[in-house]
């Protein structure tokens, strides 16, 4: 596809510190999957030669290209001849104050911080740093009467997305996971991360982990984050020292300006929202489908819905059956027809898999 782009293309990486190394290990992943079915008789040895630009093969056909991303790998820095900062946001909110505390009478003080957020009505994300830890926790915070939930890697896409809505709608006020905290997650009702064993060494609880867990408090304008630990590594220093930079500039922007942030309050809609017609209308309510804005985000959500995982879109299939079928007793007769026709395709590409 790269050859059929002019040579002054430009490319843009969104969350690159992520992308990159991807990019790095597409070929490898391609490579075994094929090679384990070429030795099986599954394949012949040709379906070897259809595969992914190696590494260094991408790069060579990449004229000039932005890395976007709050936390910049080295090897991004190192291409890049100009380094731009967007410190001021559109919204003038600031980010989260930062704050260290000791481990002793953590989880007193946690329960403490999550009633006092819950009282003015915002949630919690807590971070743990094993599975263990994140399941004991999520029990005792259950038994002390606080509304908790756990994320956890053995939850697929589909599940994930309805336990984000369900945060956002307030159907509990605290979420305890381990990794599944960091970027891509925009919850503006979030004002409090706390993040536990913040001074253990690891890739968990790196730099870049770090500021980016930081980054989830800063879509809310009262957001702050601590950090439980009894010494400050050079991960956290840094982190800290950063958002504290980036903080007084705000401030000072915010100032001069006149500007008096306020949290940004979206819309909460589900993954079916693109393709469920809007209720409370009368039999001539509008579609959300209808029109050419709404059949390019449908198209959007149906091509990431193809990506799915082979159990996750037959669990996807199987929903959107059960909702076809119940539009079509509620009477909603195009409803149910474009279901259908959604559903015919998903297992269209379901059978292209295999």
């Amino acid at each position: 596809m790269l050859d059929y782009f002019p040579k002054d293309f430009l490319l843009v990486i969104d969350e690159s510190h992520v992308a990159i190394p991807q990019l790095h290990g597409q070929y490898a992943g391609d490579r075994s999957r094929k090679q384990t079915l070429v030795e099986h008789g599954f394949r012949l040895p040709s379906a070897m030669d259809n595969r992914p630009l190696q590494f260094e093969e991408t790069i060579e056909r990449l004229n000039q290209c932005i890395f976007l991303s709050a936390t910049p790998a080295k090897f991004e820095l190192s291409l890049s001849d100009q380094i731009v900062e967007q410190i001021v946001r559109p919204t003038g909110l600031i980010d989260p104050e930062v704050m260290v505390r000791p481990t002793i009478g953590q989880i007193d003080d946690l329960i403490e911080m999550i009633k006092s957020k819950t009282a003015q009505g915002d949630r919690t994300l807590v971070t743990t740093l094993t599975k263990k830890m994140a399941e004991d926790l999520s029990e005792y915070l259950i038994e002390q009467g606080l509304r908790v939930r756990y994320l956890h890697s053995n939850i697929d896409t589909i599940e994930r997305i309805e336990i984000l809505r369900a945060l956002r709608l307030g159907e509990f006020d605290v979420l305890v996971g381990i990794n599944l905290l960091r970027e891509g997650l925009d919850l503006p009702e979030v004002s409090l991360v706390a993040i536990l064993d913040a001074d253990k060494q690891g890739f968990l609880r790196s730099q870049t982990s770090l500021i980016q867990m930081i980054g989830r408090a800063a879509r809310n304008v009262d957001g702050q984050v601590i950090m439980y630990a009894d010494n400050r590594t050079p991960a956290m220093e840094f982190a800290i020292s950063e958002t504290a930079r980036r903080r007084e500039l705000q401030i000072a922007y915010n100032l001069k300006h006149g500007i008096n942030p306020q949290t940004v309050r979206k819309a909460i809609g589900d993954i079916l929202s693109i393709l469920r017609p809007a209720t409370g209308g009368t039999n001539g309510a509008p579609y959300p489908g209808k029109g050419k804005r709404k059949d390019h985000e449908r198209d959007k959500v149906m091509r990431e819905l193809r990506a799915l995982p082979h159990g996750e879109l037959a669990r996807l299939i199987a929903t959107l059956e059960e909702e076809m079928n119940q539009a079509a007793e509620e009477l909603k007769f195009e409803y149910a027809a474009r279901l259908r026709d959604e559903v015919k395709e998903l297992k269209r590409e379901l059978r292209d898999a295999h």
